[in-house]
């Protein structure tokens, strides 16, 4: 397979480092790999498919000669060098929300939609984590009948936050073990011992910008333009891999047995019904790994046409890196 050269912008980052390693995990056949990061991780040697690869300051030349960029940034600074990346000649692969709900911006998750990738005009925008985690359980549902509405509840990882929010959570279980007062700094309060049913900025409906995104991205991936979606975003204190409860309601009744098998046979995903003696997953299970599991699939009681599920899935990689180079290895 011909080597394709590879940036990844924002490469010091949770997500940027998760790529480089999906990338090696996946035996990606990477002719030169580019680590661009701000100018005070400039220097700095990693590891990479045996060789060290030094981090360079990204400017509007880094993307020169590049077959592929990876984004790992906020949407800021996404939007700023996204003209100098698609000026290079590279496709951008872009996990911010920059470009999610542009129509020109192919939205991609490879299992469910991976053909709109090469619809691309050089940017293809990554989901948000809970949308692909959500959208990877009920995908093979939604083979066997149009989904109409989701109610969702997400239970989302203070990795979500990245570093800040890891350092956060292990600083205030610390502070409460020594008997001290946690220090609240990433977070609206302390998320220790705690929940926080607010994520995100608000949407200007009550909801919030991460609740809406279910709807509003889902519509784009499923195709499904009319897909009402309910969605209420919990931070939970687990470091890692987020977990959604999440009650559907189909075009046509869909039995459990029906749902069960489709969930079963759909790529990228893996059922639960007898794991260690458990009919579900958690974080702890999906942690540092790409299968979204699904368990606790039934009737919802009330509505016939209903289901409901749980499921879980790491949304570093599945949610972001590991999803974000699936679609580059598609497109090679």
């Amino acid at each position: 397979m011909k080597k394709v050269n590879i940036a990844i912008l924002g490469a010091t980052g949770a997500v940027g480092c998760e790529m480089r390693k999906v990338l090696e995990e996946y035996n990606v056949p990477v002719g030169e790999l580019r680590l661009l990061a701000s100018a005070r991780s400039a220097g700095t040697l990693v590891p990479f498919q045996g060789r060290e690869v030094a981090i360079q300051e990204t400017t509007e030349e880094s993307f020169a000669g590049m077959d592929f960029v990876l984004g790992a940034v906020e949407g800021d600074m996404s939007r700023r060098f996204a003209p100098a990346i698609k000026k290079s000649g590279a496709v951008y692969i872009d996990n911010s929300s920059a470009f999610r709900l542009d129509p020109e911006v192919p939205l991609v998750v490879p299992e469910i939609n991976g053909a709109d990738a090469f619809e691309h005009h050089g940017i293809i925008a990554n989901p948000n984590c809970c949308t692909i985690i959500a959208l990877m359980a009920v995908a093979g549902i939604a083979k066997l009948s149009p989904i109409q509405s989701m109610i969702a509840c997400t239970y989302q990882a203070v990795s979500g936050a990245v570093q800040a929010g890891i350092a956060e959570l292990e600083s205030q279980m610390g502070a409460l073990a020594a008997g001290e007062k946690p220090v609240v700094k990433t977070f609206a309060t302390q998320i220790a011992m705690n929940v926080i049913p607010f994520i995100d900025a608000p949407y200007g409906n009550d909801y919030t910008k991460e609740e809406m995104k279910m709807q509003n991205e889902g519509r784009r991936i499923l195709h499904a333009p009319e897909l009402k979606v309910n969605c209420t975003c919990v931070r939970v204190p687990v470091m890692r891999s987020h977990s959604i409860a999440v009650t559907l309601r189909t075009e046509r009744k869909v039995t459990v047995e029906e749902a069960k098998a489709a969930v079963a046979a759909y790529p990228g995903v893996r059922l639960i019904e007898d794991y260690e003696g458990r009919c579900y997953p958690t974080p702890l299970d999906t942690s540092d790994q790409d299968l979204v599991w699904v368990g606790r699939i039934r009737e919802d009681l009330t509505d016939e046409k209903g289901l409901t599920l749980w499921c879980c899935g790491d949304q570093i990689r599945k949610g972001a890196a590991s999803n974000a180079v699936q679609i580059l290895m598609s497109m090679i």
